[in-house]
């Protein structure tokens, strides 16, 4: 093909079928390729400014070569266009308007015109290789893949799979795991995405789901679905957990992962260079779950904060250091692996802190409702937290009570509710003393307490409201991760250091407000937006109209 147009048929065919095995791609994609060359060529010969078209047949070999040109009354282009005089030298039946072909006889093709068409060639050959490697990976994220590594590059691992390479990131790798080019390695593919030099394909040893796919590789019950994985965390090169559940009763999933004598989990152990592996039941009962989660420590109490999505366990002093494990790894990995924020306390920690909590409610009690040391300590150990709860339980449970009656409990809600009109009204006064228009007191779900609050955040009117995303007005606040005291105070004050809030929650998050209600109170505090819209609608225009007649 390099010599001429008119080159040996099958020595065309023959390269078409060539490239086309080779690259692994369809030879009606080199076939075009060539016929786009061809065409590259014969224009710099017959000029840039004419339509040349070039055929191949994929069959023959045969080439035809010709100028595509409009007939046309009056001629502007010379190139692609001529009048019906010319025209009728080349088709007798040609009119106005029609298109028609010209054939061109074949041309030589020089050096440059073989190198230029070439490079025409090969660079739609490797777009369609590219395309099919693409199309090849991008339905097998979350797969396992072999591959050899290429080359180690700003510590990031070039890996060979074949016809295309992945990259495993250094965030994605194990912690001071070698990487020589030439070994082979396993890893699991996380993302494919299309890019102009090639579809990138990233890969990753360090995500909990590669672990869970070795262990479907040396399990079967878990290929097979009988077991599985319901939930994972990994510190990876270090330790990891899993929660395995078995559908069926006969067959022990904690045992069937450990193997004969440890032979299965051994095998991922190994691939993971060691990492530490706890193997725990998982259970649908969260609290289960998460002394389970725990293991090896032993816990003595665990309590389930819901609305915070937290927990408090409690556990021996003697299993304190355990439970929280080294730099807080196993309660670090007991909470990715439930999804709950887990607090670990001692007996007396926790002692201590229900005699606070006691201690705060019983005064608040006391002082609120105006009853005695004795009465309100009762509330609490009957469970009342909050006023809210004594002015609005059913008038029986209150008067069932131990010493109380039917007149005493209805006393105690009265003065209840006499309490929350009182703080309602403090809270009132302090949110007009903030300039909070009244307009936003009139919208659902909120208070007089939630309207203080966005006061002093700077919300004061119904279009700052509006301005407001959902979660930017009841997103819960998130914390900061548990951080590591210095070497001297390791150990117990590890455990009762809270973590900080950090403050990227919602406006109103601390008040456990719903989507659906921080949807309403958005939507509500927008509605005078489409208000004013109706009152600049047909009727006004009317208005406007008549104005101007007049």
């Amino acid at each position: 093909m390099a010599s001429s147009i008119s080159a040996n048929k099958a020595e065309l065919l023959a390269i078409a079928n060539s490239v086309a095995s080779e690259k692994m791609i369809d030879k009606a994609i080199v076939i075009e390729a060539m016929e786009e060359a061809i065409q590259k060529a014969a224009r710099s010969r017959y000029g840039n400014e004419n339509d040349i078209r070039a055929k191949l047949d994929p069959m023959t070999g045969d080439l035809r070569l010709w100028r595509v040109v409009e007939v046309v009354e009056e001629v502007d282009d010379y190139f692609k266009q001529v009048n019906l005089e010319q025209a009728a030298k080349l088709q007798a039946d040609a009119k106005v308007g029609d298109y028609i072909v010209d054939p061109l006889p074949p041309v030589d093709l020089g050096r440059i015109d073989a190198q230029s068409a070439k490079q025409v060639i090969f660079q739609k050959v490797r777009d369609a290789e590219r395309e099919r490697q693409f199309e090849e990976f991008q339905d097998r994220a979350g797969e396992i893949i072999t591959g050899v590594i290429k080359s180690v590059e700003f510590g990031h691992v070039i890996v060979n799979l074949g016809r295309a390479e992945g990259v495993i990131r250094r965030d994605q790798q194990i912690p001071r795991e070698a990487a020589r080019p030439g070994e082979r390695v396993r890893a699991l593919i996380t993302k494919v995405e299309r890019n102009n030099r090639g579809p990138q394909i990233f890969l990753s040893r360090a995500h909990p789901d590669f672990m869970k796919k070795l262990f479907a590789q040396e399990v079967p019950e878990i290929y097979d679905g009988i077991i599985t994985i319901q939930a994972a965390a990994r510190d990876p090169g270090s330790r990891a957990k899993i929660g395995v559940i078995s559908r069926d009763s006969s067959i022990d999933p904690v045992g069937a992962c450990v193997g004969m004598k440890g032979s299965r989990v051994q095998a991922v152990v190994q691939e993971l260079q060691g990492e530490k592996i706890d193997i725990i039941p998982w259970s649908e009962d969260t609290a289960t779950f998460v002394v389970n989660a725990l293991q090896p420590a032993t816990v003595s109490r665990v309590v389930l904060d819901e609305d915070d999505g937290r927990i408090e366990v409690v556990v021996p002093d003697d299993q304190l250091s355990l439970a929280i494990g080294r730099r807080g790894q196993n309660v670090r990995l007991a909470s990715q692996l439930t999804g709950h924020q887990i607090d670990i306390m001692t007996e007396e920690e926790a002692s201590e802190k229900r005699t606070k909590e006691f201690a705060e409610r019983s005064k608040m009690f006391e002082e609120e409702l105006d009853v005695d040391e004795t009465l309100s300590q009762l509330l609490v150990a009957e469970g009342f937290a909050e006023l809210e709860e004594v002015a609005y339980v059913e008038l029986a449970e209150l008067a069932s009570i131990e010493g109380f009656d039917d007149d005493l409990a209805e006393e105690l809600q009265s003065r209840a509710k006499e309490a929350l009109d009182r703080q309602e009204a403090a809270y009132r006064t302090e949110r007009q003393g903030l300039g909070v228009e009244d307009a936003l007191a009139e919208l659902p779900h909120l208070n007089e307490a939630m309207l203080v609050t966005l006061g002093k955040a700077g919300i004061k009117t119904l279009d700052d409201l509006a301005d407001l995303a959902t979660d930017e007005l009841i997103a819960k606040k998130r914390e900061a991760p548990r951080r590591r005291q210095p070497a001297a105070t390791d150990g117990p004050r590890l455990r009762t250091d809270r973590p900080k809030q950090e403050d990227k929650g919602g406006v109103l998050g601390e008040y456990g407000l719903t989507e659906e209600q921080g949807n309403e109170i958005i939507m509500a505090a927008r509605a005078h937006w489409f208000d004013d819209e109706d009152s600049s609608g047909p009727a006004s225009e009317e208005a406007a109209h008549a104005d101007s007649e007049q």
